[in-house]
């Protein structure tokens, strides 16, 4: 009994292992009060319980966000994944335009994303992915309806983040005009006339006030032209391996929340304002990005390299898996 009351004493009384702390800038448009930054909240309390402490830092404008990152203002830094694609071109990829048409095809992908068998994929050039949270689909907004397929945006003025060059390399194969713009001051352009289209998953419709540049002739073509995802990166000397990897997984586990709150962001859309396309012209939009996904992986046709083709590859097996009938998965040059 005396031995077992001194070996409980001398539990208690064992220094505890210091938490990991890692300083995280945290890009939210609406700052600490949004809803990426919340479900940061969430990622950090969940992850203290395997010893990482995060301490958030909001920013509003996510080019200071990455720019403190790289100053070593913060150990680690949460953005979009069209940011994060300097530090990891694979995960960088899951943005691909036209790449996971359906929730399910994006499940599927950070599913297995989240294996251990994926974890060497998750560091490259001294940086590691702690996590992917989607944030939902990305759509055509414009303010008009009658601008429902590729060959009717010829013309016109697109608001074009100017570091997305997927984003450019597609604006300008549909002969539009590529409008350049940054996630501050894309919805100000898209509101006031300035372009007559832009690119936004749907809880812009409500944060960003973009219904106010659909009024009153406006719509939102119900097709998704890429998974928007924000990824959390860190510098890989920072993180053991295996705590890490449980980072990721913890992420993971946030999946059904983060797409209910997509859910209700997409719900709050009036009926009215999505626009449905045909089957057809839904058709011809893949192709369409199949082979402008193809060009940007191999840099040709005077495309930028901005594609891993591990990752592209990965998610063409996935859209084969859950539509094995499709025209792409028996085409000479799949991805």
């Amino acid at each position: 009994m005396r031995k077992a009351l001194t070996a409980f004493a001398l539990a208690l009384s064992a220094p505890v292992a210091a938490a990991n702390t890692v300083s995280v800038c945290v890009f939210d448009v609406i700052g600490a009060n949004g809803d990426v930054f919340n479900l940061m909240k969430d990622y950090a309390l969940d992850v203290k319980s395997i010893g990482i402490d995060l301490n958030l830092k909001p920013y509003t404008d996510e080019s200071v966000a990455i720019g403190d990152f790289n100053a070593g203002q913060c150990d680690a830094v949460a953005a979009t994944d069209l940011r994060i694609r300097p530090y990891n071109r694979f995960t960088g990829s899951v943005s691909a335009v036209g790449a996971l048409p359906t929730y399910d095809d994006l499940k599927t992908l950070l599913a297995t994303l989240a294996q251990d068998k994926a974890a060497p994929l998750m560091k490259s050039d001294g940086y590691e992915v702690l996590g992917i949270l989607p944030i939902g689909a990305g759509y055509l907004f414009t303010s008009d309806r009658s601008i429902d397929s590729a060959a009717e945006l010829a013309g016109k003025r697109m608001a074009t983040l100017d570091y997305q060059k997927d984003a450019i390399h597609m604006v300008n194969y549909v002969k539009a005009t590529v409008v350049p713009s940054d996630i501050t001051n894309f919805a100000g352009k898209f509101n006031n006339g300035s372009v007559d289209t832009a690119y936004a998953p749907a809880f812009a419709y409500e944060a960003l006030e973009l219904y106010k540049g659909l009024d009153p002739d406006g719509g939102i073509v119900n097709y998704t032209l890429a998974q928007l995802t924000v990824q959390i990166i860190v510098r890989d000397e920072l993180i053991e391996d295996d705590i890490a990897q449980q980072a990721r997984q913890i992420a993971w586990s946030m999946f059904p929340q983060t797409m209910d709150l997509v859910a209700q962001q997409e719900s709050a859309i009036p009926n009215d304002k999505w626009i449905e396309i045909s089957a057809e012209d839904k058709e011809g939009y893949q192709e369409m990005f199949r082979q402008n996904r193809i060009e940007m992986r191999d840099g040709s046709n005077g495309a930028p390299t901005v594609y891993d083709p591990r990752m592209l590859t990965l998610m063409a097996n996935i859209r084969c898996s859950s539509n094995p009938g499709a025209s792409e998965c028996t085409a000479s040059d799949r991805e």
